[in-house]
């Protein structure tokens, strides 16, 4: 998430900033070419990522093999991705903060217009 959301996001709007203006492609289907973009980066960076980690963290478990195939240690595992992935897609929403957002300041131009015309 931390990496494929920026990936998405600036793909996504670079394509339709070029091909959809030129094309008329939807947004919607600009997000969608970003976000098969953003997959394919995403599974070149996830062996990349994880053998990095491996590397800073050292040792991966401290379980038992036994340990590990328990239901409980499966839910822990499930729930530990979820959040991570949960983290990691909010704070890489971060290339939002640079976007420009037209609409809002095309609605600022035209609200002080009328301001001053009245």
């Amino acid at each position: 998430g931390f990496l494929d959301n920026p990936i998405m996001l600036s793909a996504g709007e670079y394509i339709d900033l070029t091909l959809g203006a030129t094309l008329g492609i939807s947004t919607l289907a600009s997000a969608a070419m970003g976000n098969l973009i953003s997959d394919v980066a995403g599974i070149g960076m996830a062996g990349t990522v994880e053998r990095h980690f491996k590397k800073i963290l050292g040792r991966s478990s401290v379980l038992t093999a036994r340990q590990r195939e328990t239901a409980q240690a499966h839910r822990w595992v499930f729930a530990g991705r979820c959040i991570g992935i949960a983290i990691g897609c909010i704070l890489g929403m971060w290339p939002l903060l640079l976007l420009s957002d037209d609409e809002s300041k095309e609605e600022e131009v035209d609200n002080s217009s009328s301001d001053t015309s009245s």
